[in-house]
Parts: structure tokens; C-alpha cells; sequence
């Protein structure tokens, strides 16, 4: 049992899945209860370290994440105007997250409870209150029209809950029916694992065309369950990790998933990084960041990413068109001399949009990097 106890990771933010800081109290206290703070992602967390104050916790930051201002506060309504999240088993002392509540003797029963408003309220708080912080929303370009997806309709709690099966979601993967497969997911928590199962096939396309549907899933599903969303990132990342299984559509799905949230789970992009350096996984990598980079090009330039510059005269041609299309995406005029002498590389490379198949070869990859680069 000490063992257990001992087993501790430090808190993360449930909606985007980056670790977060110690809660702080506020430079200028109105409620005069609980320590603070906010996520990178636009989230903010209150803390209670008894657990027994869970309800002023979330009443205290619903207030924070509209910057004291009590008018905008009462007038929110859960699920469509904010989601939450909650952080259970957190030691304020440590500020760990542990497996067990029994740590050295001691009782750890802390929460932190999250708070994420939807875009068009955190506008609202801002023009209503001139001394919310914006800093870091200011270093995130406004998104374009139709990146953020509807929020999803309220589920009625009375209906009856379908139960997925591991026949059924193939079948409506294979049909693109992204609407049954967003129900269940609803429904089922165990729909999300039967299409990350669905990866482990040895058709490439197959694999590429069940990525894209699960991102699209994601995408809507994150409007109501980011949490669920963000688990199944942390549950990819742990799969490419374990050196004894297959790689298969892990780093795919996980580029198609920030791809279409990235205003969400940006912060996941940094770690496929650490997978650059595999042969097996390269091209997969340089893929998933160059699709995210087509709409947050920002959220990638913010990564190690001159790391990558040497892909662009790799020998093998699927890993320079790769590395050329991101370049492009990302404008990165460091490499744009090298990107000129591809142009008239006509070695074939066939690269997956949306999960269909393209095939182009890395001069017309490299001409439109140019283009894009020359236009910026």
C-alpha cells in the first residue's frame, strides 16, 4: 500500500492536458476563500484542500474565470455556457496528484476544480471588465470562421443510452457516419477505445481513413467532453510509448485530434517530438505537426521545431515532402534556400489529407512551401 502511495504525478489541466501551477492567491482578494489559478488554455482552477468546500470551489471559480465579475457569473449556465473539471486526490503541500488518499500517514483528499468559458463569453467577460488579464490570448491569433465547431446539443439524461459494440463502430467508421459515431461516444465511453482499437490494421489507408474520423469525433465531442477527448490523448501518447507494441495510427489519430481543437489541446502538439527521431515514426510526426500547423501554424513555432530542419534534404523522399509541407505551413523562412533546391525533385510521395490519399511528388510540395513563403 506505501507503494501505491507513492505513486504521484503533478496536476494537469483536464480540458487541454498541460500541467498547470501551484494555485496563488489573487493579488487582489474578494471572496477571501481559495487559492487560484489559470492554464494556459484559457481554463482557470480554484483549490480546496479538504474536499469537503467542493461547491464554493466551483462556485469561486466560475466567478475568477469571469474576472470577479459576480453579474456575468449568475448569468452563466452549465454546459452551454462553461464546462468544468475536477482534479481529485491533490496534495497542497506537495502539489502532486497521488493514487491513493493515504500519502505517509497523512490524508490527501485536495480538488481542483476547473473552469473553461466558451469563446464567445470570455469575449463578453473582457468588454464587460477592462482589467481582465489578456495577455496570453493575445499571442493567439484569432481563429478563422468554422474552426470551432458547434457546441453539441444537450443530451436529454433520460434518454436511453446506446451501447457500442466493436462490430458496429467499424462499420460506421468505414461509412464516415460521424453523427452515429458522435452519439455513441455520448452514450458510450467505450466507443473512443473501440476506434482507437480499429487502428491496429495493416492497411495503411485504413489506418489513415480511421485517424481522420476519429479527430472529427473528437472535435465535436470535445464541445461537451473535452476531458474524455484529452484522456484519450494521454492514453495514445502512453501506447507509443510502450516499446513493445505497434505504433500503428497513434501518431496519426493524435495529429488529427489537436488538428481539429487545437485552441484546446494545443499543448500536446510539443510531445510528438520526442517521437522525430524513430524511422518508423518520422514521417508520422512531421505529418501530424504539419497538419496542425495548417490553421495554428503559431501553436507549432512555439515547439522546438528547427530540430526538423535537417529532414528537408533526407534521403528518403516521403520524409522530405513531409518536411516540406510543414516548413511551408509554418512559414519558416530559416530553411527557404534549402526548400529552392527541391523544386525540381520529382520523386513520387503520396501524403494523406483528411484521410484520403494525395499523390504529388516533393517539387510541387516545395513550390508551394515557396509560394506561401513569398506571399506571407
Amino acid at each position: 500500500m506505501v507503494k501505491d502511495a507513492l505513486i504521484k504525478v503533478r496536476p494537469w489541466c483536464p480540458f487541454c492536458g498541460q500541467h498547470v501551477g501551484v494555485p496563488k492567491e489573487p493579488t487582489q482578494r474578494k471572496m477571501d476563500e481559495f487559492t487560484t489559478g489559470a492554464c494556459q488554455c484559457g481554463a482557470v482552477y480554484t483549490c480546496d484542500p479538504t474536499g469537503f468546500n467542493v461547491g464554493a470551489a466551483m462556485v469561486e471559480a466560475i466567478v475568477h474565470a469571469c474576472d470577479d465579475n459576480w453579474d456575468l457569473a449568475w448569468e452563466l449556465l452549465p454546459d452551454e455556457d462553461y464546462l468544468t473539471g475536477r482534479i481529485d486526490n491533490y496534495d497542497e503541500q506537495t502539489h502532486q496528484v497521488y493514487e491513493t488518499k493515504n500519502v505517509d500517514g497523512r490524508k490527501v483528499s485536495g480538488v481542483l476544480y476547473f473552469v473553461r468559458l466558451n469563446s464567445d463569453l470570455a469575449e463578453l467577460a473582457q468588454k464587460l471588465d477592462k482589467h481582465r488579464k489578456t495577455k496570453e490570448a493575445a499571442l493567439v491569433p484569432p481563429a478563422e470562421a468554422g474552426d470551432t465547431p458547434v457546441l453539441e446539443p444537450v443530451r436529454d439524461p433520460k434518454r436511453i443510452r446506446k451501447k457500442a459494440t466493436k462490430l458496429e463502430i467499424k462499420k460506421l467508421v468505414e461509412a464516415d457516419d460521424i453523427d452515429a459515431l458522435v452519439d455513441l461516444a455520448f452514450d458510450d465511453p467505450r466507443a473512443l477505445r473501440f476506434m482507437q482499437r480499429l487502428l491496429y490494421d495493416p492497411d495503411e489507408a485504413g489506418r489513415w481513413h480511421c485517424a481522420h474520423v476519429i479527430g472529427q469525433v473528437c472535435r465535436r465531442l470535445s464541445t461537451r467532453k473535452p476531458g474524455a477527448v484529452s484522456d484519450l490523448l494521454h492514453r495514445l501518447y502512453e501506447a507509443c510509448s510502450d516499446s513493445a507494441a505497434t505504433h500503428w495510427g497513434l501518431l496519426e489519430t493524435i495529429g488529427s485530434i489537436i488538428a481539429a481543437r487545437a485552441d484546446i489541446f494545443g499543448a500536446f502538439s510539443r510531445h510528438l517530438l520526442m517521437y522525430r527521431g524513430v524511422p518508423s515514426t518520422r514521417v508520422q510526426v512531421l505529418w501530424a505537426l504539419g497538419t496542425i500547423a495548417e490553421k495554428r501554424p503559431d501553436i507549432i513555432r512555439a515547439i522546438p521545431f528547427y530540430s526538423l530542419f535537417p529532414y528537408v534534404d533526407h534521403p528518403d523522399s516521403l520524409t522530405r515532402g513531409h518536411a516540406v509541407r510543414l516548413f511551408g505551413r509554418i512559414l519558416a523562412s530559416e530553411v527557404e534556400s534549402e526548400i529552392e533546391k527541391l523544386v525540381d525533385d520529382e520523386a513520387g510521395v503520396t501524403i494523406y489529407e483528411q484521410g484520403r490519399p494525395v499523390a504529388t511528388t516533393v517539387g510541387e510540395l516545395a513550390r508551394e512551401a515557396l509560394a506561401r513563403l513569398r506571399n506571407k
